[in-house]
């Protein structure tokens, strides 16, 4: 999340209200359209459950405030509008908060279907489902709590849990798979990949493991982790993080499935 973007982020005017161009607008209708049909197919009906939920429209993209009016009453959580990339430091901080960052550009045409920096897209349509549901809502505050307690060197450990399941995480579900992660759901590519390939490994959900799995954030995943039950995820909220990440330091990170460069 330290690198350098690639986009510049849109500013908030004096009413805190970003203006985002036709331009902007015509992307973001072309890739709802095309995920919205697309999710019915192939998401979670836990994610499913929360975008019937949400006030996003087709046509235009959302503001912030009005994505936080809806998600309050349901969990107090907010969205904040961010600049493309914030560091780990601050990220553990908002969630522990309850506040969601939600980077503030739309990707590219050349980007639309697969943007390796989280675009408002990404956090609107990927990440807010999920954060009207108070057992995921309470997961991504906890992930914020063990953040702001752990040393810099230690962020990466962390941050694997998350994006093995808020993330990239799989849901078993009808007797198949469905994609339960933002990441996946607002990918035009990896939802369909994630859930019907054949190439990628899928593994059963265990907390050690996600924290020593290594990944890379410019490639569909080779390894996914499924959820059997989601009350799985809820309960490892409620585990020792800061214990098993220094256990899974001990042990080591497994060796990765692909070549090492952008490696997390």
């Amino acid at each position: 999340m330290s690198k350098r973007s690639n986009y510049i982020a849109k500013t908030p005017d004096h009413k805190g209200v970003i203006n985002y161009t036709e331009h902007e607008h015509a992307i973001w209708r072309d890739l709802y359209t095309q995920q919205f049909e697309s999710t019915a197919k192939y998401a979670a009906s836990s994610y499913l459950a929360g975008q019937a939920l949400l006030p996003m429209s087709e046509q235009c993209i959302p503001k912030c405030h009005e994505i936080t009016e809806c998600l309050m009453p349901l969990t107090g959580w907010s969205v904040t509008p961010v600049p493309a990339l914030i560091g780990f430091a601050e990220f553990f901080q908002m969630l522990s908060k309850k506040t969601f960052p939600a980077a503030s550009f739309i990707r590219s045409r050349e980007d639309f279907d697969y943007v390796e920096e989280p675009d408002i897209f990404h956090e609107i349509f990927g990440h807010t489902p999920l954060l009207t549901d108070p057992g995921f809502a309470h997961f991504s505050a906890r992930i914020g709590d063990i953040g702001s307690q752990i040393a810099p060197a230690d962020y990466s450990w962390l941050i694997r849990l998350y994006w093995f399941t808020i993330e990239f995480g799989l849901s078993k579900q009808d007797n198949g798979y469905k994609a339960l992660g933002s990441g996946l759901t607002s990918s035009p590519t990896e939802l369909i990949y994630s859930v019907s390939s054949t190439v990628p490994e899928r593994r059963e959900f265990n907390v050690m493991d996600i924290l020593r799995t290594p990944y890379r954030i410019d490639i569909h995943q080779p390894i996914y982790y499924v959820i059997d039950n989601i009350n799985d995820l809820f309960q490892a909220a409620e585990r020792d993080l800061l214990g098993d990440i220094k256990r899974a330091q001990s042990l080591g990170l497994f060796e990765p499935t692909y070549t090492t460069a952008c490696q997390a």
